[in-house]
């Protein structure tokens, strides 16, 4: 079934109101019909059932028939904080990350970041962004729409660290603990993991010692090097396989 994330106004205890770029999505893009069923979801981790009753142009109503958690968003939350990258590389590290689980981007300006100021980034520009993440997360059932912060300094990035209890930055020159081993140390599985991946080019030295300062650990993906818009993708595929949250279904 199609799927709509809604606020909630839109949204009461038995119907949903859709309107604007929805309805004509469901009306006119679609073609759905009255008696139709689709699923909304209240951003918060619920997602609803609804017959269609009413289609027109400027609005569509549903009856909620069935109230469910999502079943889509995994317990770790993950951080990216993904170096600004061309904008076609950009928007394709959102739109993947959010389809494999990624729960908050943070854009941010590096040493060698091809955009060098946070504040380049327009308004128009970041709801470009946040739609994108939008409809990554309706397509890809997720629960929750992630978060996309403004823009930051690699400095201001790396200074706020400390409130997750992972920190992984992506580096080729990284040696020693795999992976699994540093997700796995200590007490209690993480639940929160900062992920930062550099610009074309890599992260310099400088900017990798800074990061260790404030208790990230370098790693490295492999005995291959990826595109930066690559190693956003499979860091965060690999993270959350290591700890059970994706899975791979097979059948003869």
């Amino acid at each position: 079934m199609h799927r709509f994330f809604v606020n909630n106004e839109s949204l009461c205890s038995t119907q949903v109101v859709l309107t604007g770029r929805q309805a004509h999505q469901i009306g006119k893009v679609l073609r759905m019909k009255p008696g139709d069923n689709i699923v909304v979801l209240d951003n918060t981790g619920f997602e609803y059932t609804a017959i269609l009753t009413k289609i027109d142009r400027r609005e569509v109503v549903g009856e909620l028939i069935y109230k469910q958690r999502a079943q889509g968003e995994p317990r770790t939350q993950i951080t990216l904080y993904q170096s600004l990258l061309a904008r076609e590389k950009f928007e394709w590290v959102l739109q993947k990350c959010t389809e494999v689980g990624v729960t908050d981007f943070v854009p941010m300006v590096t040493e060698r970041s091809i955009i060098r100021r946070p504040d380049a980034i327009t308004p128009r520009k970041l709801t470009r962004w946040q739609d994108i993440v939008a409809e990554a997360a309706e397509q890809s059932c997720r629960g929750r729409i992630p978060q996309l912060e403004a823009p930051v300094s690699f400095a201001d990035a790396v200074s706020g660290l400390s409130s997750f209890d992972r920190c992984l930055i992506g580096s080729p020159q990284a040696t020693g603990r795999g992976l699994r081993e540093i997700l796995r140390a200590g007490r209690a599985e993480p639940v929160a993991v900062a992920l930062l991946i550099g610009p074309e080019g890599g992260f310099t030295d400088q900017e990798i010692a800074l990061a260790l300062s404030y208790g990230a650990t370098a790693i490295r993906i492999g005995k291959r090097i990826l595109r930066t818009e690559t190693a956003a993708v499979v860091a965060s595929a690999l993270i959350l396989y290591e700890l059970g949250e994706m899975e791979v279904e097979c059948r003869n």
